[in-house]
């Protein structure tokens, strides 16, 4: 684990990451929109919106959940996919865009799991176990009420939705992307079988810790498989979910080591830790250390990526240095001002982060996500 305080220089230096030589630290974290054609396709606007964060100096998108099937993956209405040829040609001009502006751009592949909340083609949730997500569904994604109660998935299902994320990342790579980000976090799919009390399971797919990583196993092998060694294959990991945000796992310290450990053994290249405060620690009535520091310890090969309410250049570089990232991930704040990377550099005065009211009632794109601010004060 590195202990190195880190200067907010650091956020500017180039970073290599399997292939894809990276300008800066700077990563567009996913945030969910749902912007596209109601069956799956990406828009002109997600086009000039992703186009707009490459614009302002983001050296590597990390795009919202897409979708991989055309069964139970779909979460919410409007939600982009990646399950058909059409879908993966609607990406191809997202990808060019962003390429123009000299940056990279990769495809967050999600399954909802339990926590699904609308799908153009079928009705139901599939899940680890039959267990409801708790909470109830987010109203900025159309939903409402407590989330329905899924059916656990069997072992032929299993296989098919590890064979629909290979085949939903081999169209990503026909549309240009540098590679692809399987959604392992925030209650979806992967992570409900991570997640103890989601995971009832006991055919090698549910029991200890290790076990509950078998999904995301399988798929990072059947991605890396489908798409070969010279593609960028990452995942997402967190405790709290959309629907349960306070979650911790209850192995602390040692299961973190067992997950960690387990993603670091497959071809994956890098972790994506995201947490409330990626700086806080991950088990604070236990260890002083963040989520990104106990990845880093105990994924010491993988790439690391912090995320979790980074606003600041000086937030950022805490992250980069003591908190073990090579990559930080800005989300919320980026949203604000599109041009975060390039105001860090400049020393522009860094507007506040959104408030959640300036969102609408709706997470759809808005006129504004679609430019990049006028420069500020060159105050700080």
């Amino acid at each position: 684990m590195s202990e190195t305080p880190a200067s907010e220089s650091t956020l500017h230096e180039p970073y290599g990451l399997k292939g894809l030589d990276l300008p800066n630290r700077a990563v567009l974290a996913p945030m969910t929109r749902i912007s596209a054609h109601g069956d799956g396709r990406a828009t002109e606007r997600m086009r000039d919106y992703y186009r707009s964060f490459a614009e302002g100096g983001f050296g590597l998108l990390v795009t919202e959940g897409i979708f991989t099937d055309t069964a139970h993956s779909q979460g919410y209405l409007d939600q982009p996919g990646l399950a058909t040829p059409e879908h993966g040609e609607s990406w191809a001009p997202v990808t060019a865009a962003v390429h123009e502006q000299g940056s990279s751009i990769v495809a967050q592949l999600m399954h909802a799991g339990p926590q699904g909340q609308g799908n153009a083609y079928t009705s139901g949730l599939r899940s680890a176990s039959a267990v409801r997500a708790r909470g109830e569904q987010a109203g900025m994604y159309r939903g409402s009420g407590p989330y329905e109660v899924p059916d656990a998935l069997s072992a032929a299902e299993i296989g098919e939705v590890t064979s629909s994320f290979a085949a939903a990342a081999v169209r990503a790579r026909e549309a240009g992307f540098d590679g692809v980000e399987i959604h392992g976090a925030n209650g979806y799919l992967v992570d409900a079988f991570l997640t103890d009390y989601l995971n009832e399971r006991t055919d090698g797919y549910g029991g200890s810790p290790l076990a509950r990583t078998r999904l995301a196993r399988e798929i990072i092998e059947a991605v890396r498989a489908a798409v070969g060694n010279d593609f960028v294959v990452g995942i997402r990991i967190s405790q709290g979910k959309v629907s349960d945000a306070t979650h911790r796992w209850s192995g602390g310290v040692a299961e973190a080591e067992t997950i960690f450990g387990a993603l670091a053994g497959t071809a994956v290249d890098y972790v994506h830790t995201t947490e409330w405060k990626a700086n806080a620690p991950a088990f604070p009535d236990e260890d002083a250390r963040s989520l990104s520091q106990l990845a880093r310890e105990f994924a010491p090969s993988l790439t690391v990526i912090a995320n979790g309410h980074l606003d600041t250049g000086a937030e950022a570089a805490q992250s980069l240095g003591e908190g073990g990232a090579d990559l930080v991930a800005i989300g919320k704040a980026a949203l604000a001002q599109h041009d975060w990377p390039q105001r860090m550099q400049q020393g522009r005065e860094v507007l506040e982060p959104l408030a959640p009211s300036a969102f609408g009632e709706l997470a759809t794109l808005q006129d504004w996500e679609l430019r990049v601010p006028e420069p500020a004060s060159s105050s700080r």
